[in-house]
């Protein structure tokens, strides 16, 4: 006898696992099968991932399966360009539905034939009414609804106008198939649903075999029958929408009873998680597409440089509740910022530069020096960066007139340059305007490596690039807080070598700047990701 398996102890409990675990406990199900049914009429942003974390988590820690299934019952809003993309973000996120994708239109012919079933059962009729006088009689939370006047027609007058529908016989919005189950229940759900629309449009994977489509109340419960799901796990919005779920269930002769669990979906302080929102930035080119890094896409999140366990570790962090409630956005940056200080290699750039001559350095020479890759990650390897007379630094790292507090380079002020020497600015010179267009400094041999034999402190470190070596970029500053801010380009920047080799999609930090992700558009171009600190919060925000 096999024994049914455990969710492994270590993992945090919630509502959903603990229905789960007593299922298995006591029988009710032997193996466990959810699924992720998304609607492909737009790509999948963060409130989805939790969403997919759950359904896709929790089939592997009881050891069962995660179906993908595309609610595709709306042919007029779905391409397959979001099939794909969705398709991309769960693998991305690191999860993997087997041979178990799925299609609401799989199962068309058995849908059509069970809501031929319900009119036989004097349990559905076709309605003439248009859709403003059924909102009209539908009634309001306080108020029954009206019964419409076709609510009584024959079973053989159904069936033949339904089929009448099915051929194209009618028009779009000539007629619906309704449920018939009480149009005085204080749940308005169950004042008679609509079951089937006409809608003469072609269907990505149909074509133009069908022209009356189910709704998603009608196809979603006998998928999950269909397939097999123990546990139908959706957001709240639904919450009203099961009693309507379990009488489908109760009222066909479906080949399981799948049961629905509702939880609290993700919401971001200051996050646009509408998707009529996003398509219409989109559609309206404020942005550059569903990628745009200023997304909250997943596919947006992903050119930005986001980590996948990153959001996978937020998502888990934040749990699984009833209640609705809102997330700091800083909460979500934690787990960015820890995933990729561990992980990210550590590289140097110049975004604003100014050029620095070392005048007793000698002409033509390199130096060699090393470079940790990563502090933070002790078995971090080393690079070697070169050093010049010729090098760059950033502009805000010098003030010729120094306030106070200002330990970085000034004229006389010595300053350490990143694993490499101490240096000091002698003499600046400025272009006809006055701007100053580079500085004039000398290095000090004995301090190779960035230390000094004699024991003298400095309190400024820069970082800085060698100007014969480096490679000029495009880097793209972003104001996350702000999803329609556009960024600031900066063309001029020059990074260490080794960057011109990061993969796209490849995050590294920027020392002393923050992360940054190498993007897919062509040449050598970089997205910020996030900042080192929570700036806002360090402005007392």
């Amino acid at each position: 006898m096999n024994t049914p398996p455990e969710a492994p102890a270590e993992k945090a409990a919630d509502f959903v696992r603990e229905i789960v675990r007593q299922d298995l406990a006591e029988g009710r199900i032997k193996e466990v099968v959810t699924r992720f049914p998304p609607e492909p009429n737009g790509y999948l942003h963060i409130g989805h991932a939790k969403s997919i974390c759950l359904n896709f988590g929790i089939a592997q820690e009881f050891g069962g399966r995660c179906h993908l299934r595309f609610d595709d019952t709306n042919p007029s809003k779905e391409e397959q360009e979001y099939i794909d993309s969705i398709k991309a973000d769960v693998k991305w996120l690191g999860f993997d539905w087997g041979d178990h994708l799925h299609h609401a239109s799989d199962y068309f012919d058995q849908i059509y034939a069970w809501a031929e079933q319900l009119i036989t059962d004097g349990k559905a009729y076709v309605d003439d009414l248009s859709a403003e006088e059924m909102r009209e009689y539908r009634g309001t939370l306080t108020e029954p609804g009206k019964e419409s006047p076709f609510r009584n027609r024959s079973v053989e007058q159904n069936l033949d106008l339904f089929r009448k529908m099915r051929a194209g016989e009618f028009a779009d919005g000539h007629c619906v198939l309704r449920a018939k189950i009480d149009m005085a229940a204080g749940n308005i759900n169950l004042r008679d649903p609509a079951l089937y629309r006409i809608q003469h449009a072609p269907h990505p994977r149909t074509g133009t075999r069908w022209c009356i489509y189910p709704t998603y109340d009608f196809a979603h419960g006998q998928s999950d029958a269909i397939e097999g799901i123990t546990h139908s796990v959706c957001t709240l919005e639904f919450e009203d929408h099961r009693p309507l779920y379990d009488w489908f269930i109760a009222n066909l002769p479906v080949p399981s009873k799948p049961h629905q669990y509702e939880f609290a979906r993700l919401n971001i302080e200051g996050l646009v998680l509408s998707k009529r929102k996003l398509i219409e930035l989109v559609t309206s080119k404020v942005m550059t597409g569903w990628d745009d890094p200023r997304m909250p896409t997943i596919s947006g999140l992903r050119r930005r440089g986001i980590p996948a366990a990153a959001i996978r570790a937020f998502c888990e962090a934040i749990g699984v509740s009833k209640a609705n409630s809102e997330v700091e956005m800083s909460y979500f940056d934690h787990f960015v910022r820890e995933h990729l200080n561990t992980h990210a290699m550590r590289r140097m750039a110049v975004l604003r530069p100014i050029k620095v001559v070392i005048e007793n350095y000698p002409e033509g020479q390199v130096d060699e020096l090393d470079a940790v890759n990563n502090p933070a990650d002790p078995n971090s390897s080393s690079r070697k960066v070169q050093f010049g007379r010729e090098l760059y630094i950033e502009a805000e790292d010098f003030m010729e007139v120094p306030v106070k507090g200002f330990f970085r380079l000034s004229p006389g002020k010595e300053v350490r340059l990143r694993f490499a020497y101490f240096v000091t600015c002698k003499d600046v010179v400025k272009d006809a305007a006055g701007n100053v267009t580079e500085l004039i400094c000398t290095y000090d041999p004995a301090t190779r490596g960035g230390d000094s034999p004699d024991g003298r402190k400095v309190k400024g470190t820069l970082h800085w690039v060698s100007a014969a070596h480096a490679k000029q970029a495009e880097v793209r500053l972003y104001d996350y807080t702000n999803i329609e801010a556009k960024p600031e380009v900066l063309t001029n920047a020059w990074l260490e070598p080794a960057l011109a080799d990061l993969p796209a999609g490849e995050s590294v930090q920027f020392e002393r700047l923050g992360y940054f992700s190498r993007d897919k558009d062509a040449g050598l171009v970089f997205n910020q990701t996030i900042g080192l600190r929570d700036t806002a919060k360090a402005k007392g925000k």
